[in-house]
């Protein structure tokens, strides 16, 4: 039996549990004369429905660093493990508009960078979403033009970053306090940082208008085959062991609470997808080039998909225990409140899933539930 098939036949039967688990608690409670609350939390089955949703909306952006999602879709693997729950997709350049469309309610779930799910769960006192699962690690430097061979060659140049408060953004400006220089939000500073759409960035780095870009792959891969940019920082080497979460998997809360069976779905989808990548090496540049073909309208080279691959890496670890030192770096590059993030975490869902297929379970780093 597949791991997709022995996950769809527990839906039935974690959906009694929690539901099982949702009487006996407001049972205590009334009994204790503690009324329960609404929640919009990880905690809100007991006042959440167990009939999975109608339909599952999906965010995603065309990088490779998000090929869990192109694969689970070009692979069909989401619409296998949903069945009858409709999958609807939406794609963006960077986290805070992902965020945005997530906190409006118009997607349930997306795959973004951990800077913008620290950012909506702190600004929402811990309500909005949660992390339910990693998906990728690594794949994201600092390219710049010629001339640029080190940190002192950086002051009062123009680089550029995804979005302002992305996860990129937030590596550049604290990467650039450290070496001593100082920026703002609005441009200003030692260097000046203008947030830029990715393909736009590739542009005018080829016309001389930027001097480098803080991206992540394939955009770093396609400065340096197709403009003859050149690595002054690989993010890997600011992190123990290289390693370092580049992508996550967020699900809205209040979805969370309503639908766990089709969040668990989902998520049977994800392991699919990044087992997929990982059993088919060979494979893997052309099945996510076509899924970027599809979105973009042009495929990547050959050299630029290559490299790209080469240097991130598929998990469904989130990497719990950096998230602290993502908050400290936010913070210290003044693009997000400060804030706890405990609760961040929910992987009991992952969690139950990997330990029926006899794998290891992942830790939420004291920082939520798992």
């Amino acid at each position: 039996m597949t791991a997709t098939s022995r996950a769809r036949s527990r839906l039935g039967l974690v959906a009694g549990m929690m539901l099982a688990a949702a009487i006996v608690t407001t049972a205590v409670l009334a009994l204790s004369g503690c009324a329960p609350q609404a929640a919009a939390g990880p905690d809100a089955e007991a006042s959440a429905s167990t009939e999975p949703a109608a339909e599952l909306r999906l965010g995603y952006f065309a990088n490779v660093t998000h090929a869990p999602a192109l694969v689970g879709l070009e692979e069909g693997l989401f619409a296998d493990a949903l069945g009858d729950t409709k999958l609807t997709t939406q794609v963006f350049n960077a986290g805070p508009a992902a965020i945005e469309a997530l906190s409006a309610g118009a997607i349930d779930a997306t795959y973004i960078g951990p800077n913008p799910s620290i950012n909506t769960f702190i600004q929402s006192g811990g309500q909005s979403a949660h992390i339910v699962a990693g998906a990728a690690t690594g794949g994201a430097a600092l390219v710049v033009r010629d001339g640029i061979d080190s940190a002192a060659d950086l002051e009062g140049t123009t680089l550029a970053t995804p979005q302002l408060g992305n996860t990129q953004d937030v590596a550049l400006r604290s990467w650039l306090a450290d070496e001593g220089y100082e920026t703002d939000t609005t441009g200003g500073g030692d260097v000046h940082i203008t947030p830029t759409e990715n393909a736009q960035t590739l542009t005018l780095f080829q016309q001389g208008a930027l001097d480098g870009a803080w991206l992540p792959e394939p955009w770093v891969s396609r400065l340096i085959v197709d403009a003859g940019a050149h690595v002054l920082v690989d993010e890997a080497d600011l992190w123990e062991d290289g390693a370092f979460p580049t992508t996550v998997l967020l699900v809205r809360a209040e979805f969370l609470a309503e639908h766990p069976e089709t969040v668990q779905a989902l998520l049977e989808g994800h392991l699919a997808s990044v087992a997929w990548l990982d059993e088919n090496p060979d494979e893997a540049p052309t099945v996510i080039n076509a899924a970027l073909e599809a979105e973009t309208g042009k495929p990547l080279a050959d050299e630029v998909i290559t490299r790209a691959l080469e240097h991130v890496s598929f998990s469904v670890d989130p990497h719990a225990e950096t998230f602290e030192t993502l908050v400290a770096n936010g913070l210290e590059a003044g693009t997000q409140k400060d804030g706890s993030i405990d609760g961040l975490f929910d992987l009991r869902l992952l969690n139950g899933l990997l330990e029926s297929d006899g794998g290891e379970p992942v830790s939420a780093g004291g920082l939520g539930e798992e």
